[in-house]
């Protein structure tokens, strides 16, 4: 059950007032998907969803790390991308 203060970061993460880059947004979403879900459970993606395999590797990218440093992590990023 992700903490109140990751709820918030995710909260604050869509009022970003710049735009994040891509691999800012691709970092954020595999921690988010390793606090909410865990170790990716699916295949990758096939050749032609670039955008999906993209997302499924940064999630991948995070496998075995859990859910609590998952959090600090994207709490961290976030408050990086608020400029604090």
């Amino acid at each position: 059950m992700p903490s109140d203060e990751f709820n918030k970061a995710a909260e604050d993460a869509k009022k970003l007032t710049v735009k994040p880059s891509d691999s800012d947004l691709l970092e954020l979403y595999g921690l988010f998907k390793q606090v909410t879900v865990g170790d990716v459970n699916t295949e990758r993606p096939g050749m032609f969803d670039m955008k999906g395999k993209a997302k499924w590797d940064a999630w991948n990218s995070r496998k075995g790390v859990s859910a609590s440093e998952a959090e600090q992590l994207y709490i961290a990023k976030v408050k990086q991308l608020q400029g604090q």
